[in-house]
């Protein structure tokens, strides 16, 4: 059986104050937070690495994440729990490119670059009624404390952009390409007090990747652990009334259980709990000989062909083998007949290159890679269930690296608070 860290010397120990089911970010943060609170704590992952669908991989002499990943810095509980400077990040270019077809326009952020942003509304990309919409929305999102933001009315995120006083092409050029990619929908039938919330994070953090590629945030957190708390490939097969099974049908007793797993797993040892649609993505890595963009940008398009795209070695050289260059290109839904040949052609058309001689490298498909967040979803929901049993996890927050954090932490206030009256 392998084990994160060495882990090897708790092995036998089959009872503990608190078994948690998945080793993703919430799982991670779960534990954390209840080994503070003086509890002894088992995680069981039935993967042979910790971060769920927070992973990297090496495939010939790449660094592949699954699925398009950034990481935002300016997340609360990201800026709790680590040391970014291990991470060794490199950010992307602020603000990003949007492909309409015949060119590429840049957009700059008003409040960190007006000299840019005034650029844009000369190449048509804003006019003046929307670069000042644009300024007055990231201010306020920038500077009102979050919880105010929390409490909003909700309505979608295009119904709030109208009101916002943002005219309909510019959001149609800018937000909802943009957009596309964060909420991994097209209709901007997202939650508003969420949009408002990533839009502040985004105006008050730096967009990055680690150097060794986003898996390398669960592993930091797993490897601030003590040695014995995660087992790896350890799938849980049912919860029990006083632990769990665990295949083989070995039993691992725990006063408490916290389900951290991907949506599947959950719905599957918790079969009457709700869980809202997932979100499907496609990403796709491409070898090319040479780099078609020299600088670290996102790209988006206007005509729907791919969400985004980015030269990811020219933030990370590394991630290719030198000389090469790594393209990732991301999509909604999955990797149908003849898609990569219509991705491919669109990169030639926003890239203005040939791509007849790049390699395709993978094409992953991350079936529940985001939660659906419709308008009036709550932000945080309780992650008590009854009888020791509790759900942690991005469906039970807001689909993000927040989110999935913030929940596991929630988890850990609520089963501590309820094993000290035990």
């Amino acid at each position: 059986m392998a084990q994160s860290g060495a882990n090897g010397g708790r092995r036998g120990r089959t009872e503990w104050d608190v078994v948690v089911v998945g080793a993703g970010l919430a799982g991670l943060a779960c534990a954390h937070d209840l080994l503070a609170d003086g509890l002894s704590v088992r995680v069981l992952e039935a993967g042979d690495r910790v971060g769920g669908r927070m992973r990297t991989d090496r495939v010939d002499g790449c660094v592949v994440d699954r699925g398009f990943q950034v990481f935002n810095t300016a997340y609360p509980q990201v800026r709790r729990r680590l040391r970014l400077r291990n991470l060794r990040l490199r950010a992307f270019t602020p603000g990003f490119l949007v492909h309409t077809g015949n060119r590429r326009l840049r957009f700059a952020d008003p409040t960190r670059a007006p000299g840019a942003a005034l650029r844009g509304v000369a190449e048509g990309l804003a006019g003046p009624r929307d670069l000042a919409a644009l300024a007055a929305l990231t201010t306020w999102d920038a500077l009102a404390p979050a919880a105010l933001t929390a409490r909003r009315r909700d309505t979608g995120t295009r119904r709030a952009l109208r009101a916002a006083g943002f005219t309909d092409g510019f959001v149609e050029r800018f937000f909802r390409p943009f957009l596309s990619a964060v909420f991994l929908e097209e209709d901007l039938e997202t939650s508003a007090r969420f949009f408002h919330l990533v839009w502040r994070s985004m105006a008050r953090g730096t967009i990055c990747l680690p150097a060794d590629g986003i898996g390398a945030v669960p592993e930091l957190l797993a490897a601030a652990l003590p040695p014995g708390t995660v087992a790896l490939e350890e799938p849980v097969t049912a919860l029990t009334g006083d632990g769990v099974t665990v295949e083989g049908e070995r039993t691992v007793t725990a006063r408490a259980v916290a389900v951290a797993a991907g949506p599947a797993t959950t719905a599957r040892l918790l079969p009457g709990l709700a869980l809202p649609p997932y979100r499907t993505v496609t990403t796709y890595h491409h070898v090319a000989p040479r780099s078609p963009l020299r600088e670290p940008t996102l790209v988006t398009d206007t005509r729907r062909r791919f969400l985004n795209t980015c030269v990811l070695t020219e933030l990370h050289p590394h991630h290719a083998p030198r000389g090469h260059a790594l393209v990732a290109t991301s999509v909604l839904g999955g990797d149908t007949p003849g898609r990569e040949r219509a991705v491919r052609e669109a990169l030639a058309d926003c890239y203005e290159t040939d791509t007849a001689d790049w390699d395709r490298l993978t094409a992953r498909t991350v079936e529940q890679a985001l939660p659906a967040m419709p308008a009036g979803m709550p932000l945080s929901r309780r992650t008590r269930l009854g009888g020791g049993r509790y759900v942690c996890g991005d469906h039970r927050a807001t689909g993000s690296v927040q989110g999935a954090l913030a929940s596991g932490a929630r988890a850990a206030r609520e089963i501590a608070a309820d094993l000290a009256h035990r």
